[in-house]
Formats: C-alpha cells, sequence, structure tokens
C-alpha cells in the first residue's frame, strides 16, 4: 500500500509569522467568526449556569436542520476532575442556545481502576471527559451523541492512556430531546465492563432502531478508527493504532486519507479495513493541536489547522487548498484574533485549536461553506463559516450596502470576529428598509471586528458612512492594510468626542457628535505614502506611519490592536480582574462602503 508520505504534502511558498496572530496571512474572503460560548466564573448565568472555565475539544453536526456543537469542560484545567460533557444547538450558526450538560460527572467506581504507573484513587474520585469524536448519523437516520469517561488521578497521568472506563452514547431526537445514556464500548481489558459502571449497555435498550443505529456505528471503521488512543485494546477491533485525533477524507479514486496531530497520516484503499503504515508529513508544520481535512462544496480539499512549530501558543488558525487532496498550497487565516486568556489553568494553551468541521456522515448547511468548531485559549468556545471557493483576494471595486441582508444573519462578502458581548450583525437602522452594520462592545477585554476586502490597489479612494450612538465610551478603531496585514494608517473614533489620526502622533481631525451620520473619504497613495483625509468641510493629509506598496483590506474593529498574548505571554498567572462582569456598550454603525480609484 503507498504510504501517505508519498501521496500529500504541502506545497506553498507561505508560511506563518507567529509574531503576529494573524500570522501574517491573508484572510478567506467573507469568513465569519462566532463566539459560542463566553466562559464566566464568577456570573455563570452568563455563560453556561455553571462558572468552569476549562473548555475544550468541540465537535460538530448538522442534522435535521439544525447545528449541534458538544464538548467537554472541567473547572479549571485539562484533565483535572471532575469533568463533563454539555451541548448545545443553534438553527442558524450564529444564535447558539445555553449549552446543557449531556454527559455528566461521574464518580469512579471504586476497585477497579489498576495502573501501575498512577497513584491509588482515593474514594469519591471523579471522571472526566475525553473524546475525539461526538456525532454519528447512522443509516437509519438516528443522530447520536457520543463521549468517553477517561481517568486522570495525577498530574502528568492522561485520561486517554486506556486506562479510563469506556464510550457513552445516547440519542439525540427529532424535538431537540435526547434518550438515555448508555455504554458504546467499555474498555474490557482495563477492567471495565456492565456490572462495575453505572450506565446501561447499549444492547439493554427497548429502542431497537437505536441499537441498530450504535451497531453500525460500531461497524464503521473510519470513525471508530477514532478511538483507539482512549481506548487502547488488543481485541483486534482497531486496524490502525498510534495516531491521534485522527479526520478523513476521500479522494476520487476512493482511498482515504487520514490526517492526524503532530503532522502524521496513513491511506486506506478498503474504507479501513486496512491501513499503510502511519508516517510523517515534514511539509505539515504544526504542533500538538488537531487538524482537519474534508472535501468541499467546490470539488476541492482543505486542510485546516495551526501552522505553529510548538505548542504553548497555536495561531493562527490557517487552512491550505488543494484540488486533487494530495499537494495543498495557498494558506490564508480563518481566525487570526487571540483574546487574552482571562483563566488561570493546567495546561491551557493560547489561540483558536482542536479544530473540527461537521463530522462525516452528517448533512451539510445549505449552501457553499465549510463550518468549523474550536476553541480560543481553552476557555471559550468558537464556531467559524468559510465560504466556498476558499477566496484570498476581491477583484471588483466594493459597493456595499446591507439593505437586502438579512437581520441578525451572515454580513455576506465581509469578514466577522463576532463575540458574545462583542457583536457584528445587520441591524434595521436607521429603519426597516435602510441598514446599517452594527459592531458594538460591552467586552472588558475583547472587541468586535468587521473587515472589508477590497481589490489590491497601489491607489484608491475608499468611503463610508458611519454613526457613533455614543461620544464617551469606546474608541472604535478604523484601519487600512496591506495584504499582510501592515497597518499604514489609523483613524480613531475615540470616547473624548474626536475623529483623529495616529501619525507618530495622535492628531486629532474632527470634533464629532452622537447619533449623527458622518461621511468619511480617504484618499490612498501608497506610491506617495501618503493619504487625505476628508469630513465633511476638513480635509487634512498625512504620511503613513508604516511602508506599504498597497493597500487591500479596511478594518473596523471596537478595541486596540492586540499585540498580546504573545510568544513570551506567561501560562501562570491571575485571573483578569473584571473579566465577568460587562463594560458600559459601546455602539457603532456603518451605513455603506465603497472603494474606487482614486487618480
Amino acid at each position: 500500500m503507498t504510504d501517505a508520505s508519498d501521496l500529500i504534502r504541502y506545497v506553498g511558498g507561505k508560511s506563518a509569522n507567529t509574531d503576529y496572530h494573524d500570522g501574517q496571512l491573508r484572510p478567506v474572503v467573507g469568513t465569519h467568526n462566532y463566539q459560542v460560548l463566553r466562559a464566566n466564573r464568577s456570573r455563570p448565568e452568563l455563560a453556561d449556569d455553571l462558572g468552569w472555565t476549562y473548555n475544550h475539544a468541540p465537535m460538530l453536526a448538522h442534522w435535521n436542520g439544525t447545528f449541534y456543537l458538544e464538548y467537554l469542560s472541567n473547572p479549571e484545567s485539562e484533565h483535572v476532575p471532575p469533568g463533563h460533557t454539555l451541548l448545545t444547538a443553534s438553527k442558524d450558526g450564529v444564535h447558539w442556545e445555553k449549552p446543557r450538560v449531556v454527559f455528566p460527572a461521574i464518580q469512579i467506581p471504586e476497585g477497579v481502576y489498576q495502573n501501575p504507573d498512577a497513584p491509588e484513587l482515593p474514594p469519591g474520585s471523579y471522571a472526566v471527559m475525553h473524546q475525539r469524536m461526538g456525532f454519528y448519523e447512522a443509516p437509519n437516520g438516528k443522530l447520536l451523541v457520543l463521549g468517553f469517561y477517561g481517568i486522570c488521578p495525577a498530574y502528568r497521568v492522561h485520561p486517554n492512556d486506556g486506562n479510563g472506563i469506556g464510550r457513552v452514547v445516547r440519542e439525540v431526537k427529532n424535538d431537540g430531546s435526547w434518550g438515555p445514556i448508555y455504554y458504546l464500548r467499555y474498555n474490557l481489558h482495563a477492567g471495565w465492563n456492565e456490572t462495575n459502571t453505572g450506565f446501561p449497555w447499549y444492547r439493554t435498550s427497548e429502542d431497537p432502531q437505536f441499537i441498530e443505529a450504535c451497531e453500525a456505528l460500531l461497524s464503521d471503521k473510519l470513525v471508530t478508527m477514532q478511538w483507539w488512543e482512549e481506548d487502547r485494546s488488543r481485541d483486534g477491533f482497531y486496524s490502525i493504532t498510534g495516531g491521534k485525533a485522527a479526520s478523513t477524507y476521500r479522494l476520487p479514486d476512493g482511498r482515504v486519507i487520514a490526517v492526524f496531530k503532530s503532522s502524521k497520516a496513513a491511506v486506506t484503499e478498503n474504507d479501513g479495513m486496512s491501513w499503510s503504515e502511519l508516517c510523517d508529513v515534514p511539509s505539515f508544520i504544526m504542533a500538538g493541536a488537531k487538524i482537519w481535512g474534508q472535501k468541499t462544496a467546490d470539488g476541492k480539499y482543505g486542510l485546516v489547522y495551526n501552522p505553529t512549530p510548538t505548542g504553548k501558543y497555536r495561531w493562527p488558525l490557517a487552512v491550505v487548498t488543494s484540488d486533487d487532496g494530495l499537494e495543498f498550497d495557498h494558506m490564508a487565516v480563518i481566525h487570526g484574533d487571540v483574546s487574552p486568556m482571562r483563566f488561570p489553568g493546567h495546561y491551557k494553551d493560547y489561540g483558536p485549536q482542536y479544530i473540527r468541521g461537521i463530522e462525516a456522515g452528517n448533512d451539510t448547511p445549505t449552501g457553499n461553506e465549510m463550518w468549523l468548531t474550536y476553541s480560543v485559549n481553552k476557555e471559550d468556545i468558537w464556531v467559524s463559516r468559510v465560504p466556498v471557493p476558499v477566496e484570498l483576494r476581491v477583484e471588483k471595486p466594493v459597493r456595499d450596502t446591507f439593505d437586502d441582508m438579512p437581520v441578525g444573519r451572515h454580513v455576506q462578502g465581509w469578514n466577522i470576529y463576532s463575540c458574545q458581548w462583542a457583536q457584528v450583525s445587520v441591524a434595521p437602522f436607521p429603519s426597516p428598509s435602510n441598514k446599517s452594520l452594527r459592531l458594538h462592545n460591552k467586552d472588558p477585554y475583547d472587541y468586535s471586528k468587521a473587515v472589508r476586502v477590497f481589490p489590491e490597489s497601489r491607489k484608491v479612494r475608499i468611503q463610508w458612512k458611519l454613526l457613533a450612538a455614543q461620544s464617551d465610551t469606546g474608541p472604535l478603531q478604523i484601519e487600512v492594510c496591506d495584504y499582510k496585514g501592515t497597518i499604514p494608517l489609523r483613524l480613531i473614533v475615540d470616547k473624548d468626542g474626536w475623529i483623529k489620526v495616529q501619525h507618530g502622533f495622535i492628531h486629532n481631525v474632527v470634533a464629532y457628535e452622537p447619533d449623527t451620520w458622518y461621511e468619511v473619504v480617504l484618499n490612498i497613495d501608497a506610491s506617495k505614502q501618503k493619504y487625505e483625509i476628508i469630513i465633511g468641510d476638513v480635509r487634512k493629509t498625512y504620511s503613513f506611519f508604516a511602508p506599504v506598496l498597497s493597500v487591500e483590506r479596511l478594518v473596523f474593529r471596537t478595541g486596540a490592536f492586540r499585540r498580546e498574548p504573545n510568544l513570551d505571554s506567561p501560562l501562570e498567572f491571575d485571573a483578569l480582574p473584571g473579566a465577568d462582569d460587562p463594560v458600559r456598550k459601546a455602539v457603532y454603525y456603518i451605513q455603506y462602503v465603497e472603494t474606487s480609484e482614486h487618480v
């Protein structure tokens, strides 16, 4: 069988500059990043009603017209019990229900756990969750949600070492309710079975269709290969061993490629009954986080991962694409914003990480897009909507109004970074027939951001109409960037009632009033490293404060540009003060944006 390292490779000439959160990569045009959960320790009613701040390893499904997302959670730290798994749902991928516990924390039955490399478990110890896959749509149409109860009694002892209890399953029903919890597969070799675990075996269910769905899953080798790491049985159930967090995609000739953590891959020619040797693919530079691969709606392929060499920081979240699923190129950023880590915890790494898409076999939403889920800093849960085909450039001048876009839904053509407390959306303002793009922010440590990519230009005229709903809180920063994100100019709608420019020092341009529309024009000439700003009767010219040869992005952001966390940021710190409480809201509206050639 052909070795996978002879099949797939990254052939692009770009790499991520991890001194910057976005890697200085072009963004995938039109990508939307939505925060599903903002962890909150002291005000849990504003998050999941629990107050646990380690949230990680999300999984995603789309079934029966609804998105389902599960993730595991611990009070503060990775692998430190107790642990449970939560599930949330959404009709549009933007607005999510409050998460609920789908697999609760359980106490470990005494007298079974035997691990010579671990200390003895004290009575009343709790298990933790550790699952590498979360959903399965069976051939009979049933949707199953799954988790794994592992045991982690001490530092450096992991719940995926084969000594855990076993894999649990329950049905998600058509109305969104859940069936009972069953064990699907016990870690028999570790001493666990139906006599010493808290939930019954799946074959005791009185629903024959549920049993049929479970057995279809157990026979699907392309799915169950993801379980080996936690199971590690020697009963012949697994046809490949040694890989972690597998993701698979099918080539046109029927072969299936599996990609794993730590730049490893394998290939099967018989749907997972046997595999090539697990091998390294050194052209894919990645740390210990996951990689996701899939065939996209345009018949091409995408691999999504953190192109970083070490595990302490995991940014950006990037995609590479391929026509044939073998040679990948065109590295671009999907999520390039990294918020401060608000809560300390053991084994928490910075950045967007542990990527997963809609799991194989589930139906996909209407439209051409990839839907992805991941955690940020192992405390907040996010999803991304990535348009397909993956485009890195815009060829036509921008003529954007928002009148034809649905309120509260996707902002077509724009790149969106939208948090729970700092959102970007289309709003019926100033009227339902005359809409605007709305950015607001009440987050003390994050921002909302809207980016419009326009044709790469040495000379360009950019014009927009802006209203600030207040003049004593904020700010709103507006930037124009080149293809790497280099910022030659910045405008600031500041909280002291002035619109300013940053030109080495910060200069006042014009005073503004709240609830008043202002038309702003920028005439940019990169050949002269200068720009002209026009607001009403005010017309001023300034020099760039960073040299660029061209520009192609307009950025609106309800906060300052972030340089932290960085490669030197500590992993041990005190919780950030005031992180659990919103601040006074700042709101801004953009009625239109236009670009044209500047003569």
